[in-house]
C-alpha cells in the first residue's frame, strides 16, 4: 500500500501499515526503536493519538471520511497526546519531518493505494 497526496501528486509513503483492530491501534508504534522514512501507519477508526512508550518524534495527519486532511501536527514528541479535531475518523502517523518535506497542508486529500481493508 502506498500513501499519495492527491492534491500535489507527491508520494508520502511507499509502505502503509494498517492498524484496524483494537489491539493494532492500541500498540501502534509503542516500543518500536525507529520509524523509517517511506513508512506510515493508518489507524482507523481513530480520532486522536498518543506517543507514550515511544522513543522518537512523529508527524500526524488527521483525516475525515473522504481522506481529506483536517489537521496536521509536526514533530509530536514522545509522551504527548495528539489534539482532537472535529470530524476526524482516521489518523496517519508518519516519520517526523515528512509533513514539511512533502508540503502537506490541511485541506489536501490523500489516497492509500491498494487499500484492501477499510473500516466504515
Amino acid at each position: 500500500m502506498e500513501l499519495i497526496n492527491l492534491t500535489n501528486g507527491i508520494v508520502i509513503a511507499e509502505k502503509v501499515v494498517p492498524a484496524y483492530s483494537f489491539f493494532k491501534r492500541l500498540k501502534g508504534l509503542m516500543f518500536t526503536s525507529s520509524f523509517p522514512e517511506g513508512y506510515a501507519i493508518h489507524l482507523q477508526p481513530c480520532r486522536s493519538i498518543h506517543t507514550y512508550f515511544m522513543k522518537y518524534e512523529i508527524d500526524v495527519l488527521y483525516l475525515n471520511d473522504q481522506y481529506e486532511i483536517i489537521a496536521a501536527e509536526s514533530y509530536v514528541r514522545p509522551g504527548e497526546f495528539g489534539k482532537h479535531h472535529k470530524g476526524t475518523t482516521s489518523v496517519i502517523e508518519i516519520p517526523a519531518g515528512i509533513i514539511h518535506k512533502t508540503k502537506i497542508q490541511p485541506g489536501q486529500t490523500v489516497q492509500i493505494k491498494n487499500l484492501k481493508e477499510r473500516v466504515s
